[in-house]
């Protein structure tokens, strides 16, 4: 198969966005290769939405480049991306049960989505007995299981883009682990969390920050 077909790597070079009055992100660059799961660390605001969607192709910046295997292919690249759990983008409305979110989660990755199929994708994934929970009551380590696994229900989707999974609360390792298990099949996932978050993943060993002129699977790139 093609590269096309599955693409190894997304790669922002200097890319800017402005917003109507102020910035919204800073020129960013960074790559994110299938197998690997990538850290981005910032204080809360609009440069994670914003480094999200244009990550996925879903924005077009004001500067810089957005390529897929070296090309320019927003199309390909929104096909073969999900961006999961971003605050007021694709986050789950807190009424909705689990039931309810994995149905909506299956339709829009283009797979059966009636009583039976969500019944069957619940029973895969352990959530059977949490089907009528709304999502505020689930804790955060199956909240981010479960909406990484709807993320990656299409077949299509080779790159995870999870935003902010530590504002639910919880132990940043939970997530990043659970990142690192889609990173080991095959996915390229990319994070972002607070320095709070990176600060616990860091003291616990975790993570490391890349040393300058090695390849290192688990990267980390602050935004400031």
């Amino acid at each position: 198969m093609s590269t096309q077909d599955h693409p190894e790597a997304i790669s922002l070079r200097a890319v800017r966005v402005e917003g109507r009055r102020d910035t919204m992100l800073d020129p960013v660059t960074l790559r994110l290769e299938r197998g690997t799961r990538l850290l981005v660390v910032a204080e809360p605001g609009h440069g994670h939405t914003a480094l999200a969607l244009v990550a996925t192709g879903r924005m077009v910046p004001d500067e810089g480049d957005v390529l897929l295997d070296g090309v320019p292919d927003a199309a390909t690249l929104r096909r073969v991306s999900a961006v999961v759990d971003a605050p007021t983008i694709t986050e789950p409305d807190d009424a909705l049960t689990v039931a309810g979110t994995v149905a909506e989660g299956l339709a829009l990755a283009g797979r059966p989505s009636g009583r039976r199929a969500v019944a069957r994708w619940l029973a895969e994934h352990d959530l059977a007995e949490r089907r009528s929970l709304r999502m505020d009551q689930v804790d955060p380590a199956t909240r981010v299981q479960t909406l990484l696994a709807l993320g990656a229900a299409d077949p299509a989707v080779r790159y995870l883009v999870l935003t902010l999974p530590d504002r639910h609360g919880g132990n940043p390792k939970d997530w990043w682990r659970t990142a690192g298990g889609y990173a080991e099949s095959g996915y390229g996932v990319l994070v972002q969390c607070t320095p709070a978050s990176a600060h616990v993943l860091e003291a616990g060993r975790h993570i490391e920050r890349p040393v300058e002129g090695t390849d290192n699977h688990d990267a980390m790139e602050v935004l400031r």
